[in-house]
């Protein structure tokens, strides 16, 4: 489709993973608040959730342990957009950006991939520059899709197998 019936549809659809993570107060209700606000955002669809993980804290390890899942969208929404929103959803859940890096937080989501996208500007890198790093974020994503390449690091299953699952705790029963 080309020309104005094509200008009017809007930009293509592109499917995009989110990490959702939540250490303070009720995390399961937390989660289970953000996906309800990622279903109605404009131009999304929400596509899968994975299961719910319970993690070891990244970073300092004098807090609660976390509930990590990943959320894949499909969404019309630009990266920065997407971004912006995902930022007013966890500002609506709590969220304060102050305190130490990977500290304790009531909502974390991380823009991890936002189709074939490669992007760095300084408020947002694609895909996340952790991704390959964090079997909280690998083990989740490998749930919804093994074969899924990321930009620049390969499938998702072998970075999965490389990464191990050190930091897992168990799979816990999902409230969604």
């Amino acid at each position: 489709m080309s020309g104005p019936a094509a200008a009017a549809a809007g930009p293509a659809a592109v499917r995009a993973y989110v990490g959702l993570g939540a250490n303070l107060g009720d995390a399961r209700a937390s989660l289970r608040a953000a996906l309800d606000a990622l279903a109605r955002l404009p131009a999304t669809r929400l596509a899968a959730v994975s299961s719910l993980y319970r993690t070891r804290p990244h970073g300092p390890q004098d807090q609660p342990d976390f509930l990590n899942a990943v959320a894949a969208l499909e969404t019309a929404l630009a990266p920065l957009e997407l971004l912006e929103r995902l930022q007013a959803i966890e500002a609506a859940a709590g969220r304060r950006r102050e305190g130490p890096r990977w500290g304790p937080r009531t909502l974390d989501l991380d823009l991890l991939l936002h189709g074939a996208a490669r992007l760095r500007t300084p408020r947002l890198v694609l895909p996340h520059p952790r991704i390959a790093e964090r079997p909280f974020v690998l083990v989740p994503l490998a749930e919804l899709d093994p074969a899924l390449e990321v930009p620049g690091a390969g499938p998702v299953a072998a970075l999965r197998a490389r990464c191990g699952e050190a930091g897992i705790l168990a799979r816990e029963p999902a409230p969604w």
